[in-house]
């Protein structure tokens, strides 16, 4: 796993081969963040990364410049695997909490400019994060939110879909708060 761009670009950190979570690629990734970089500036951005895995696209958020990033996962090794990696870069404006996402998310009292959600790609519940997320009101009025799902999903129906982009077997849909003041 590598940051790709920011203060940390070139930063490189291998979780052990008995880590379960799947990273988002490169590829994919890259795509994901030269998308975002042309639309917003991340200086001042409260980012939360949910189902944080090897907490990759939180790591490419603090090396971008946000001002602060929440990673929630309920792995005990990924949790350690993101601790480790926060305090070999010396990281400040990271919060890392080891929890189920679901009871994180009803139980959170943040609001987030910008929130990614990378679930396991055989989770039953991909569905409901959505419509969980956004009926939340933990989602800046202004923010978006970004689910990565394999390409068997479509959430194109869902109300405040704005897009989606394909890179092979990842696909990143895009959706607005919808609660424009």
């Amino acid at each position: 796993m590598r940051i790709i761009g920011g203060k940390y670009r070139g930063r490189i950190f291998n979780p052990n081969k008995k880590f379960t979570a799947r990273p988002t690629t490169d590829l994919a990734k890259e795509a994901l963040f030269n998308i975002l970089a042309n639309r917003y500036d991340f200086e001042g951005m409260k980012i939360l990364d949910l189902f944080s895995g090897t907490g990759s696209i939180g790591y490419e958020f603090i090396s971008r410049g946000a001002n602060e990033v929440t990673f929630v996962d309920i792995n005990e090794k990924h949790i350690r695997f993101i601790k480790g990696v926060i305090a070999k870069l010396d990281i400040q404006n990271a919060f890392i909490y080891r929890d189920d996402v679901f009871k994180f998310i009803k139980n959170c009292k943040s609001v987030f400019d910008i929130i990614f959600i990378d679930p396991p790609f055989d989770m039953e519940k991909i569905n409901e994060l959505p419509a969980l997320i956004l009926n939340s009101e933990i989602l800046n009025e202004k923010g978006i939110m970004i689910l990565e799902h394999p390409r068997n999903y479509d959430f194109s129906k869902i109300q405040n879909f704005c897009e989606i982009r394909k890179y092979g077997k990842v696909n990143f849909s895009f959706f607005n708060s919808g609660r424009i003041t």
